[in-house]
C-alpha cells in the first residue's frame, strides 16, 4: 500500500492523490493559530493533473493523501498531427499519442526532439514535464528602432515557430534562436 502523506508534510512541487485524483502542490502556506486550542491549517495551491485546473483548497495539518501511482517516462517529442502530439519513448522506442486537450498550451513549448517526462498515472498518459528551457526559433517578429531604447529594458512582441508569442528585446531578429522559460514562457537569453 502506499505510504500517506499529512498535509502538513506537503512541501511545494510534491505530488499527492486528492478524491482519487492526483496533484501537483504549487505553494503552500501553514497558518498557526494565535489562540488555545485552534487548529493549524494548510493552504495548498494545486494542479489537478488530469483536468489542467489550479486551485487553492484549505486542509487541517492532520488530514492524509496518499501517494498518487505516477510514473514518469523519458520520451522524445516526434511531430504533430490531427491525432494529438506524438513521443518516442527513450527504453522502449515505442510511439505514444497525447491529445491537444491532454497538453493544453504546453504545446507550444515543443519542438523536434525536446526530451520531455511523459507523467502516468495508473500507467495512462496524462501530461508532460518540460525542461526548465527550450530553444525556439524566431518566426516573425518587428526590427527594433533606434532610439526606442532611452527607458532601457524595451521589449517588443516576437512569434515563435510554434506560434507562441513572447517578449523579446530589441536586438532579437527573424530566423534567430531564443532560449525560453517553459515555466513562465518569457524570453531567456540567445540560444
Amino acid at each position: 500500500m502506499a505510504a500517506l502523506i499529512e498535509a502538513i508534510g506537503i512541501k511545494r512541487k510534491m505530488y499527492f492523490e486528492f478524491e482519487e485524483a492526483p496533484y501537483h502542490c504549487l505553494d503552500v502556506e501553514i497558518s498557526k493559530p494565535t489562540a488555545r486550542g485552534g487548529q493549524t491549517l494548510v493552504r495548498i495551491k494545486m494542479r489537478n493533473l488530469l483536468t489542467r485546473a489550479v486551485f487553492d483548497k484549505t486542509f487541517k495539518a492532520g488530514d492524509k493523501f496518499r501517494e498518487p501511482d505516477l510514473d514518469v517516462i523519458a520520451a522524445t517529442y516526434l511531430y504533430r498531427d490531427g491525432d494529438g502530439f506524438h513521443f518516442m519513448d527513450q527504453t522502449t522506442f515505442d510511439t505514444l499519442t497525447l491529445a491537444d486537450d491532454t497538453l493544453g498550451d504546453e504545446g507550444l513549448l515543443l519542438s523536434d526532439n525536446v526530451l520531455v517526462q511523459i507523467q502516468r498515472f495508473n500507467s495512462r498518459p496524462i501530461g508532460i514535464q518540460l525542461p526548465p528551457i527550450v530553444e525556439l526559433s524566431v518566426t516573425a517578429t518587428e526590427p527594433g528602432v533606434r532610439g526606442d531604447t532611452a527607458s532601457g529594458g524595451v521589449t517588443k512582441p516576437a512569434t515563435l515557430e510554434t506560434g507562441l508569442e513572447i517578449r523579446v528585446p530589441l536586438f532579437i531578429r527573424e530566423g534567430e534562436k531564443v532560449k525560453v522559460h517553459t515555466e513562465t514562457k518569457e524570453f531567456a537569453g540567445r540560444a
